[in-house]
């Protein structure tokens, strides 16, 4: 989706910890959000007029975690210690180096039971809300918008022609293009390399998707200084072909609109092996952080990474 905010993250620690979690109310003080499923609610965890220095906030100069909490919800602040320990494994191991801001959980007022938890981090100078069941298991990546934008659907339509075009995404970068120094870089070290695609992030970072036998994930900073490089898979060998976000299977192209919502499609490609249909690796983009989302022949889930 397009950029929402560009901000110091001390700051958004200070806006975020201003902005409560005490109550669930249909809209949250804002006009409801109909998504494509049900009307859900809109949670504000930061202030843009804070993070601009002016104190005087409204609901529509905040940014908002869609689908956060329902009407029938109330919320109850958590501190990261008390959370399910699935939880605060999921985010170690998937966004590394990452800054808890806060969590809240979600309970069913009619019964009083536990419905759920959703928990605000700080992850590469961008605020990330994630969504969990009552058990702890992820379940999606919420969708940030700024109060003004609440009750428009976003910038991204499954099939919507400018989202399969990726020399229309202004974080592309063409391969001949790359800064000679990482281009050295495969050279000397991974020689074997076929590049694939290459990004540059929100904090001016250089992702190169690279494949040899398996597809990686290849991190830069801005003046070619490699940072660090993650296989993206457990599949090895055969032949890669790219593949359009609308030839997709139903199947992932269901799971990324409910797992990220309003999720901007990056590439895709489809894995085979003696012409039989091995997987399909997804980059998408989600509030500014970049992901793999890997699926097997059928379209199945398997895993998803956070490449930056």
């Amino acid at each position: 989706m397009k950029a929402i905010f560009n901000v110091k993250p001390s700051l958004i620690l200070i806006a975020f910890f201003a902005i409560g979690f005490t109550a669930c109310k249909k809209n949250d003080g804002v006009s409801p959000f109909s998504s494509t499923n049900n009307t859900t609610g809109a949670v504000a965890i930061v202030s843009v007029n804070d993070l601009a220095g002016n104190h005087n906030t409204t609901s529509t100069d905040s940014v908002y975690a869609m689908d956060a909490c329902d009407s029938n919800h109330r919320r109850n602040p958590i501190l990261e210690s008390a959370l399910p320990t699935n939880i605060t494994s999921y985010l170690k191991t998937n966004y590394v180096g990452y800054t808890f801001i806060k969590a809240f959980s979600n309970t069913l007022v009619s019964t009083n039971t536990l419905d759920g938890f959703v928990v605000a981090i700080m992850f590469n100078g961008k605020p990330v809300a994630l969504k969990f069941d009552a058990s702890g298991n992820f379940l999606k990546v919420l969708e940030l918008r700024k109060g003004k934008d609440l009750d428009h659907k976003g910038d991204h339509q499954d099939g919507d022609e400018q989202h399969h075009k990726e020399d229309e995404h202004a974080d592309s970068i063409s391969l001949n293009s790359l800064p000679d120094n990482i281009l050295q870089y495969f050279k000397v070290n991974y020689p074997q390399d076929t590049l694939k695609k290459a990004f540059t992030t929100e904090d001016s970072a250089i992702v190169v998707i690279s494949k040899n036998l398996a597809f990686f994930s290849n991190t830069f900073k801005s003046d070619g200084t490699f940072i660090k490089r993650e296989r993206l898979g457990d599949h090895s060998g055969g032949e890669d072909e790219d593949i359009l976000q609308s030839n997709l299977p139903t199947s992932i192209l269901n799971y990324l609109s409910v797992t990220y919502p309003n999720y901007i499609f990056e590439k895709a490609f489809i894995d085979k092996e003696d012409g039989k249909t091995k997987g399909y690796l997804v980059i998408i983009d989600a509030n500014l952080t970049k992901y793999a989302v890997l699926f097997d022949g059928n379209g199945n889930f398997k895993e998803a990474k956070v490449i930056h």
